[in-house]
């Protein structure tokens, strides 16, 4: 089964028209050195490898940062399959897919050398056409993030069909409807962070400016949320329940918490968690209190009509 990738081409999408006529998708992300041969099948190792290079370049920057443009320059080097799917923002408000042709090429004193060649479809997206979720999706900060979840939409955009509709095949949603409302709580909370009580200690993580703690990529899947606290001493783990069953979220940010404990705490930080849910549930009561710097904070929606005239 393909999967599907949004990738930028480049900072706001600056390279955008070069690979579009030269039929291809790259990345710098600051490793100047041919990858044939070095990229192994897990980005885990990759990362392992390349941090430290990309922390030499940029020893400003913090693991975190380092392990998105590892992890990113992995995926499009070799995570993303011949036969999978990207779309490619165009800088002006749409998108061009294209189907991956063939694997990783290293192209010396480019712009974006590390390549991977491509057959431009003849489609072009406005973002406007596509379902709330998506853009969400589409839109997300960082040089590549999979969207593979939107693949029904997605197929049906390609076959230019209409009507896309919300799609989750995760087995452990016992609820659609409160996965399909939890989904919009995470733009939510995202936009409106400096207003919430978790925003008053916590900022949610950024990269020169731009917030990247937003899906950010683990290897046992994307934390909704990664944060760090003002002062630079916590980072803190934000996972919604939507619609899943209680021990499948416990589950899910314990492993979150250990990659980030792992993977991204710099010396001295320490890893805390957050699950977000409409419902007060006392399965999470009691999984929690054995589990050390974990919270359950719940959500209220109140919605009203005021008559204008």
């Amino acid at each position: 089964m393909r999967s599907y990738y949004r990738v930028m081409l480049g900072k706001k999408s600056i390279y955008a028209q070069e690979c579009f006529a030269g039929n291809y998708i790259g990345a710098h992300l600051s490793i100047s050195e041919d990858l044939t041969g070095k990229l192994p099948e897990e980005w885990r190792d990759f990362n392992r490898k390349y941090i430290p290079i990309f922390l030499t370049v940029h020893p400003d920057k913090s693991k975190i940062s380092a392990g998105l443009a590892c992890g990113s320059l992995w995926t499009i080097s070799k995570g993303i399959k011949t036969g999978d799917i990207v779309l490619c923002p165009d800088g002006e408000g749409r998108y061009r897919f294209a189907e991956v042709i063939g694997d990783y090429v290293y192209q010396a004193g480019s712009d974006l050398p590390h390549r991977r060649p491509v057959r431009w479809l003849n489609l072009i997206v406005d973002r406007a056409t596509m379902s709330e979720s998506l853009q969400n999706s589409t839109g997300s900060i960082g040089t590549v993030s999979e969207i593979t979840k939107h693949s029904e939409e997605l197929a049906k955009l390609i076959s230019a069909s209409t009507a896309p509709t919300l799609l989750t095949t995760d087995t452990t949603v016992e609820s659609p409807s409160a996965f399909a409302m939890e989904m919009h709580l995470e733009e939510f909370l995202v936009k409106n962070w400096g207003h919430t009580e978790l925003g008053k200690d916590y900022d949610i993580f950024e990269e020169d400016g731009e917030c990247v703690g937003q899906q950010y990529e683990t290897d046992t899947g994307p934390i909704d949320i990664l944060a760090i606290s003002k002062d630079k001493k916590k980072l803190l783990v934000v996972e919604l329940k939507k619609g899943r069953a209680s021990d499948a979220v416990v589950g899910q940010i314990s492993r979150y918490m250990g990659y980030v404990k792992d993977e991204l705490a710099e010396e001295g930080q320490t890893v805390h968690g957050v699950i977000i849910a409409h419902d007060d549930d006392p399965r999470f009561r009691r999984a929690l209190s054995v589990i050390p710097n974990v919270e359950f904070h719940r959500y209220q929606v109140s919605f009203k009509l005021v008559k204008a005239r």
